[in-house]
């Protein structure tokens, strides 16, 4: 019978590459090592397969042109890349198809794909492909013997100097500032929800406030930390990573207080090759996919059963065992992505942020 359903999903696999020869997929994604990651783990072998070619488009942030697009009624991705608390709110604004998750490849023991991606990982319109952290980075030349090892040494410009750099955002930024300040990790959404909380937040940013270069896009801290422009940054995981091991640049990261997320893949509605982004979602979801996508970047699979197929970078040499955001013993002090708080708070912190900045 197994034997029966394995040849039928291979005739049928084999009908729509033969239907989709001609046709073509347009992912949105984030660039740099990131994207690199996605070309080699899900692109290539999925172009290979099914005849379908794969037109990449980097964004700083998929969201923003996924919502432009859909509100002007002109949309040209097919398959976006987009943050957890994203995923929500433009699902919840009608934005995106729903995505049934029982037409989703199950493990390779049989375990369906709703008891196989971690918890949080299945949306009604998104799914997860990448657990990731935003975590501090250091330039290990500038420290010497004693070199910063917690969110609190990033605040001590004293002790650790340097300019720092910060993402242009409440989210990744007043969460760092409470760690830095003595909030346990599991109270962080309890003081960013009260005015005291949010007031002693931005207390401790005016303490660096005036060494801070602000980053926008994923590539820009890694550069800052190699021109020297800031001897620590906050930085995705997955970017450090690149530049640590496959540009052997003198970095190091802190784990403490990292922040973690989710991306999820999401197609929105009207996208000119819905066919063709079903099939990749659910390609570049699978477990082999998510587990090979492991060998490019630090970047945790969302299913359990990639784990086991998770081993050395693409060097052959390093592990990425101790790279991962997911190790346990990086998880003690992480603070994870709250959509809902997030799509009640978002608007008035970032317009407390924004002031904030603007003043002197």
């Amino acid at each position: 019978m197994k034997r029966t359903l394995i040849l039928t999903s291979a005739i049928c696999g084999l009908a729509f590459a033969a239907h989709a020869q001609d046709k073509e997929v347009n992912v949105v994604s984030w660039g740099g090592a990131y994207e690199k990651s996605q070309v080699e783990a899900y692109n290539k072998p999925f172009a290979e397969q099914t005849g379908i070619k794969v037109n990449m488009i980097a964004a700083d942030n998929p969201a923003t042109p996924l919502k432009a697009q859909v509100e002007a009624g002109n949309v040209t991705g097919d398959v976006f890349d987009i943050e957890l608390s994203d995923a929500i709110r433009l699902c919840d604004e009608g934005a995106l198809v729903e995505i049934n998750a029982d037409d989703l490849p199950a493990a390779p023991d049989g375990t369906a794909a709703v008891d196989d991606f971690v918890p949080g990982a299945l949306q009604d319109c998104a799914v997860a492909n990448i657990v990731w952290g935003t975590v501090i980075s250091f330039d290990t030349t500038k420290f010497g013997d004693n070199p910063p090892k917690t969110a609190a040494d990033f605040f001590d410009t004293e002790k650790f100097p340097g300019k720092r750099g910060l993402p242009k955002n409440p989210k990744r930024t007043l969460y760092l500032a409470l760690i830095a300040d003595g909030v346990a990790p599991d109270e962080i959404y309890d003081a960013l929800g009260s005015d005291e909380g949010i007031e002693r937040a931005f207390k401790k940013l005016d303490t660096i406030k005036k060494d801070v270069v602000w980053w926008e896009a994923g590539a820009q801290p890694v550069q800052l930390l190699a021109d020297g422009e800031v001897t620590m940054t906050t930085v995705y995981n997955g970017r450090i990573f690149d530049a640590m091991v496959a540009e052997k640049k003198p970095f190091e990261v802190i784990w403490d207080g990292q922040y973690m997320d989710f991306d999820m893949f999401a197609i929105p509605k009207g996208a000119p090759h819905p066919e063709a982004a079903m099939e990749y979602l659910k390609f570049a979801t699978a477990t082999e996919q998510l587990a090979n996508q492991a060998k490019w970047i630090s970047y945790g699979p969302a299913r359990k059963s990639s784990d086991a197929l998770v081993g050395k970078y693409q060097d052959g040499v390093t592990d990425m065992g101790p790279h991962m955001p997911t190790k346990a013993e990086h998880l003690t002090t992480a603070v994870y992505d709250d959509p809902e708080f997030w799509a009640d708070h978002s608007a008035e912190l970032t317009e407390q942020f924004n002031t904030w900045l603007a003043s002197s």
